[in-house]
């Protein structure tokens, strides 16, 4: 088995914790960031010299240099970043305060994108590695009530699609992972907030995503476990997946999301022809 060191975001919870607890277990070394490390005492204490752990606030874009370069320093070579931190802010757009927003976008876009700044130069002095980007189908389709989530995931996938050709001829690959619904504590916990709920929009599709997730009764079909195995395995595939589509829901939903977008793509073919210069002939 090939052993490799892994650097993960947000290993507290969710699938950057079973993604840390299945390579370690498998012998790798992990270096995880977290907003606090007591909340990963257990994996450390069971698996000491083998993870390293460091607050990290992943607004703050000095740390998150400090912290990347760290974390090379400490391992010497890391195989695989695992842009993995994040959360959902959810309600009517006009609900959502300046703050709200702010903090939504540099967390789930601008911290990733600075992640990834920082490691480059590193994966191209040790000749090559892997990226992955952990998105959502929520990054190629959209619910009401989701504006500010949908935003940043679309603009992760945008800037880790580009920066696939960016960087393919050094050796770095780029895998964008676009999970669906996974039985994890994000309704339960800071992964998922509620802006301010205005009455106006109390019975329409915004009002209902509040009543999803604050349904106990509605249960992901998405195995965190499975979902992240399959995260694993994709790493040591060649050519690496540019996606990574996991669980049903998500399946499902990207499809429909593409064939709607390509259909409404055709209807305006004619529109596009008639836009151009004349042909000269």
């Amino acid at each position: 088995m090939t052993h490799r060191n892994w650097f993960i975001t947000g290993v507290s919870s969710g699938l950057g914790r079973e993604m840390a607890a299945q390579v370690l277990a498998r012998g790798d070394r992990v270096f995880g960031t977290v907003r606090d490390t007591t909340r990963v005492a257990e994996l450390k204490a069971r698996y000491d010299a083998g993870f390293d752990v460091e607050a990290l606030e992943m607004s703050d874009t000095q740390a998150i240099h400090r912290v990347v370069d760290m974390a090379f320093q400490k391992l010497g070579r890391i195989d695989v970043i695992v842009n993995n931190a994040g959360y959902g802010l959810f309600g009517a757009a006009e609900g959502l305060t300046d703050t709200e927003v702010a903090h939504q976008i540099d967390t789930n876009l601008v911290a990733p994108i600075t992640v990834t700044r920082a490691a480059l130069p590193h994966l191209r002095a040790q000749g090559g590695g892997r990226i992955m980007a952990v998105s959502s189908y929520g990054g190629q389709a959209t619910h009401p009530g989701a504006s500010l989530y949908h935003a940043s995931k679309w603009g992760l996938e945008g800037f880790f699609d580009s920066l696939h050709g960016e960087v393919a001829s050094f050796g770095i690959d780029v895998t964008i992972v676009e999970p669906g619904g996974a039985r994890t504590a994000f309704r339960a916990t800071a992964g998922a907030r509620m802006g301010m709920e205005i009455d106006a929009y109390k019975d329409t599709p915004v009002g209902m995503i509040r009543q999803v997730l604050n349904d106990p009764a509605r249960v992901p079909n998405g195995d965190p476990a499975r979902m992240v195995a399959a995260m694993i395995e994709s790493v040591g595939q060649t050519p690496a997946p540019k996606r990574l589509v996991l669980g049903t829901d998500a399946y499902a939903m990207i499809q429909k999301a593409l064939v709607d977008r390509l259909a409404a793509v055709e209807a305006q073919k004619d529109t596009a022809a008639r836009t151009d210069f004349p042909s000269a002939d």
